[in-house]
């Protein structure tokens, strides 16, 4: 299916290339769309050429695309050499590296690192259990999913699981704890810096992530380091104080 479908798209794009560029060149009179100028295209004949490609592809060899590419209904397309074997589409075995911790999991290829670490069971039965970081846009478009990969900040819905093995992964939870929270949890309690809270823990991890490059940031800084971020409830003006006061804490001043 996957030589089928790529096949399609070249249809398309080459019959409405053609199209385009035959506009463009002025072999197309806008105020005649019926006018038969040699390598002219109506708009029913454009029509016609993209339904004739849909067919084509249908029965497109495998000199066209590749052998490594063209796969036929119901089969699994051989993996692209250089870029290792292919998996799934079941569930397969991976170990991941969270807040310290290695965790053995089998994951399904398609499951982001937030689904996982947020709801599946790893190889104990038991589930993995780190809800801090929330679901919410599931796009890349909010930020409540921020979490840290090799200290880098990273929205976890975007992010495979399979992806992260190898990689050192470090949620909200494994910034601090109730007993000990770290210098920016602290100053988001201490200033309200939270409302509905779905927001907080991406909030808190973006921070942290700017205060460990930059331990002295403007609010200029600040506020454009969070722009991945979005607080609906609107409370940036106390995040922006938390971020200053734990900046503040972070230098010893």
């Amino acid at each position: 299916m996957v030589g089928i479908q790529l096949q399609t798209y070249v249809s398309i794009g080459r019959t409405w290339g053609n199209y385009m560029s035959e506009t463009k060149s002025g072999s197309l009179d806008p105020k005649s769309p019926n006018t038969k100028t040699q390598g002219s295209v109506s708009r029913r004949g454009f029509l016609k050429g993209l339904g004739a490609g849909g067919i084509g592809s249908a029965i497109a060899p495998a000199a066209v695309l590749g052998a490594s590419t063209v796969a036929t209904a119901g089969a699994v397309a051989a993996p692209v050499q250089g870029r290792g074997e292919m998996v799934g589409p079941g569930r397969v075995p991976v170990r991941l590296q969270v807040n310290g911790e290695e965790v053995a999991i089998d994951v399904e290829p398609r499951e982001t690192l937030l689904d996982v670490l947020r709801q599946d069971k790893d190889t104990n039965g038991d589930y993995v259990d780190f809800t801090g970081n929330k679901r919410v846009c599931d796009r890349a478009s909010c930020g409540a999913c921020s979490m840290l990969v090799d200290g880098r900040l990273t929205y976890g819905c975007t992010m495979l699981a399979i992806e992260a093995q190898g990689h050192e992964v470090i949620t909200v939870e494994g910034l601090g704890t109730p007993g000990s929270m770290s210098a920016v949890q602290e100053a988001f309690v201490e200033t309200d810096a939270l409302m509905c809270g779905f927001c907080t823990p991406g909030m808190v991890v973006a921070v942290t992530a700017l205060l460990e490059e930059n331990q002295d940031p403007t609010r200029d800084e600040i506020r454009k380091s969070l722009d991945g971020n979005i607080c609906r409830c609107g409370t940036y003006p106390r995040i922006f104080e938390a971020a200053e006061i734990a900046a503040a804490r972070m230098r010893g001043a």
